[in-house]
């Protein structure tokens, strides 16, 4: 007896010039947890989006099968209204609304004509029960962490009576523990009979939750595993996803940084007037050239915060210390100032600060250093081709051309994009933020040989990751920051795990 609640058969989807989907069939069983993986661009979230009804019927070909009957979802209310929930990376919730309004926002609870709202509150209670989060329903959703805000898209999916609850990329911004809590809860849904698809990155994860998983690559379906029969594992997944054995993610390195001090921060202190309080507290460390420094901690340690301190205090800190490069003291109150000194910075969050969607390729590469590229006042077009062009290669940034949106790439070559716009200002110090957050396997082994590649020609490398193995596995030396201050300095050999979080939650 076929106990699928979700076929489809055949899916091709294509857009101008791009084939995203090329006849993909996917099949979920009822109660399971189906993983799907695949690099950057294969064509995950596009699926999912005709699943979901984003993209109509009758702009694909193939067929949609839930709970044995054929559908032609108009739109995401056509599916929601089958029991199909989707939450995407970038959550769907109003800042400003309270948890119980969010929570049933677009699905009121009415008596008559006007909202019932202690039924509303009452069940949203009972649904914030159902995932485990102890909040006031009456709580601003702007006063909650990711992690908590994540936990209310699933309530309010809930809370529509939800068969199939879709989740792409749900721990790309949470912390460990965050991650953990999640994973737990999805296997509480899977024994309630709820069915999920999961889409992640973080192959551990998969790993971890996974009844079975698929794969695709360059829009094809590769492979289905079955974790029941033996036939996941972590080196089995990259093979199929890349094409290619990855027995090393982290590419070996000789950690032999040289002694010249490029960028050193002594009693470095932080001020937020718009909290009211220090986010960096008497900070002291040093980048040597030619070295990685790691930076640990929880969510919220203080780790971007230092970062935008030193790159010329973007978000208007007052600050108290001295920071010396390259052996002279400077003050640096704007990143102009920085990106002068040799000091580069690359956002964690690449969509909304690293990149500028709506323009192009070759925009987006030299909007930092324009002045290389212009002549009297006057940009040189051909100048600007020729180096996006050459970026294009080197970091074999995948896009038709460098005049395509970079709205329109894919996450890892958004990263790349945004990588590329700052190895052009040449910095001595580039500051890495996340750099792999929400980007495929294949594309964090070229960042990571490409990080290699740079300190091996005297770069110098600030990394900031919450993904401890990603720091252990890159860092020369690694800095654990907690709570604004900086709680230990680890070299690489006494690093680990345990140790790295004993300083983090100290």
């Amino acid at each position: 007896m076929d106990n699928s609640i979700l076929e489809m058969r055949g899916i091709t989807k294509e857009f101008p010039g791009v084939k995203a989907l090329n006849n993909v069939s996917f099949k979920v069983a009822r109660g399971e947890i189906h993983c799907l993986v695949g690099e950057n661009g294969a064509g995950k979230s596009t699926l999912m989006k005709v699943l979901s009804g984003v993209y109509p019927h009758g702009s694909y070909s193939g067929d949609i099968l839930f709970d044995g009957q054929v559908q032609h979802f108009k739109g995401i209310a056509d599916s929601e209204r089958v029991g199909i929930a989707i939450i995407y990376q970038e959550l769907a919730l109003v800042p400003d609304m309270p948890v119980f309004e969010n929570i049933f926002l677009g699905n009121e609870n009415r008596k008559g004509w006007l909202i019932n709202w202690n039924e509303t509150i009452r069940r949203a209670s009972a649904m914030l029960d159902k995932v485990g989060l102890k909040v006031n329903p009456a709580t601003l959703v702007r006063d909650l962490s990711v992690g908590k805000q994540q936990l209310i898209e699933i309530a309010k999916a809930l809370s529509r009576d939800v068969k199939l609850l879709i989740l792409d990329e749900p721990t790309a911004a949470l912390n460990e523990i965050e991650s953990d809590n999640l994973l737990e809860l999805l296997r509480g849904l899977r024994n309630q009979g709820v069915t999920c698809i999961l889409i992640s990155h973080k192959l551990k994860e998969v790993m971890a939750v996974a009844d079975k998983v698929t794969v695709l690559r360059d829009g094809q379906t590769i492979v289905t595993l079955d974790a029941t029969k033996g036939e996941l594992t972590e080196g089995v997944m990259i093979k199929h996803m890349v094409g290619r054995e990855i027995e090393n993610i982290y590419p070996p390195r000789a950690h032999t940084p040289r002694n010249e001090i490029v960028l050193q921060v002594d009693h470095w202190t932080a001020h937020d007037p718009a909290l009211g309080r220090d986010v960096v507290k008497d900070a002291h460390f040093k980048v040597r050239k030619g070295e990685i420094v790691g930076f640990a901690g929880l969510m919220g340690s203080g780790r971007t915060e230092l970062a935008h301190s030193i790159f010329g205090n973007p978000d208007g800190y007052r600050l108290q210390g001295e920071l010396t490069v390259k052996g002279e003291k400077r003050a640096l109150s704007q990143p102009e100032q920085a990106i002068k000194a040799g000091i580069a910075y690359v956002s964690e969050d690449r969509k909304g600060d690293g990149l500028i969607l709506i323009q192009d390729v070759k925009q987006n590469i030299s909007i930092a250093n324009l002045r290389e590229l212009a002549a009297r006042g006057v940009l040189n077009a051909n100048a600007e081709i020729k180096v996006a062009n050459e970026y294009k290669g080197s970091m074999n940034i995948k896009t038709p051309s460098v005049e395509q949106k970079v709205g329109n790439l894919s996450g890892g070559n958004q990263q790349k994009v945004s990588l590329a716009k700052w190895l052009f200002v040449k910095p001595n110090v580039l500051i890495l933020d996340e750099p792999t957050r929400g980007i495929d396997v294949g594309a964090k082994f070229e960042i990571y040989s490409l990080m290699s590649k740079l300190v091996q020609q005297g770069m110098s490398i600030i990394l900031i990751s919450s993904e401890l193995p990603e720091v252990l596995g890159m860092s020369d030396r690694v800095y654990v920051v907690a709570a604004g201050r900086i709680a230990g300095e680890l070299p690489i050999s006494e690093a680990t795990q345990e140790r790295v979080m004993q300083l983090a939650t100290n």
